[in-house]
């Protein structure tokens, strides 16, 4: 198990290194200049050519990439061109929104996936299976952002039950927590669909084993068959999806804080790409990058932990 986690560890600290290697070279070979794009169109090439040499722009890729990424390993990520403040600052401010939008999201699809799987899988076959997976389908079809925007003219606009959008700050708890109510909803949504149907499937393909028959035949109760028996068997495809989900609602923050005017990382990111602002880029990709290898990491931990096949291969 030691050499399964160093080696899981050395695959994951290589997987970001890679990453950042290649953020750094896009970054650097799009076209349009970063001096330019601060001084203006109006600038003189004398002021153009200054700043290129105060930002070390004129500087060896490999050189600026060495000192980005040792920067990047202390926090570090340098000065943002269009905030004019540290990148790590901004992040810090607009961090804790992203992760409640994701956390709330996360709960709410794991929820509802679960217990509407569940359901479809104990009533297979019958008009409660084919109603989940009918709605499931229509979930997977439709676009986080235009749920976000239906969400918003009729829960917001026309029945005035929450904000459209916006954030108030985390003053007023009960008011930050009712701005997030529809973002997490367009954001969970979808994803809640697609884990409906993996634990759909997941569990009825383990009601199918031989054990799962026998604890039916000794007399057990659904109830217990599901508790016991069914359900911690089909964990293991089920946590490998949701880990992929969570992946998912942290990049799809990048649409949705977008739709709802959140100042989250995800607005943070299109508003660094629209300032084509170096530095605050290769720091946030870089950054929901390491959130998806990590994701990856802990999904293959939990794996080996409850799938008592990989612990007998591993011992």
């Amino acid at each position: 198990m030691t050499l399964f986690l160093l080696r899981r560890c050395a695959t994951l600290l290589g997987t970001l290194l890679l990453v950042s290697l290649v953020v750094f070279a896009v970054m650097n070979v799009l076209p349009g200049d970063p001096a330019l794009v601060i001084l203006g169109l109006d600038a003189t090439p004398e002021a153009v050519a200054a700043l290129r040499e105060e930002l070390g722009l004129n500087d060896p890729l490999i050189l600026r990439y060495l000192s980005w990424i040792g920067g990047a390993v202390w926090g570090d990520f340098g000065v943002s061109f269009s905030f004019d403040l540290p990148v790590s600052v901004l992040i810090a401010e607009r961090l804790p929104i992203t992760l409640a939008l994701a956390g709330m999201a996360t709960v709410l699809t794991v929820s509802v996936a679960l217990a509407l799987g569940l359901f479809a899988a104990s009533r297979h076959g019958r008009p409660g299976d084919w109603g989940i997976m009918v709605l499931s389908q229509l979930g997977i079809a439709i676009p986080a952002f235009w749920l976000g925007m239906l969400l918003i003219l009729l829960v917001a606009v026309q029945w005035r039950l929450l904000p459209p959008g916006g954030f108030p700050g985390w003053s007023d708890p009960v008011q930050a927590i009712r701005a997030l109510i529809l973002p997490t909803v367009a954001l969970a949504l979808v994803q809640s669909a697609i884990l409906t149907r993996v634990v759909r499937s997941s569990v009825l393909e383990v009601m199918r084993l031989d054990f799962a028959r026998t604890a039916r035949a000794k007399g057990l109760s659904r109830a217990a068959i599901f508790r016991r028996h069914i359900l911690p068997n089909a964990l293991v495809p089920i946590i490998t999806i949701v880990g992929m989900q969570v992946a998912n609602l942290v990049t799809g923050t990048i649409v949705i804080e977008n739709v709802f005017s959140l100042p989250g990382l995800g607005r943070l990111v299109f508003q660094a790409i629209s300032n084509r602002d170096l530095y605050m880029v290769q720091a946030l990709v870089l950054l929901f990058a390491a959130v998806v290898v990590i994701a990856n990491f802990l999904v293959d931990v939990a794996y080996a932990l409850i799938d008592p096949r990989l612990q007998e291969r591993l011992s």
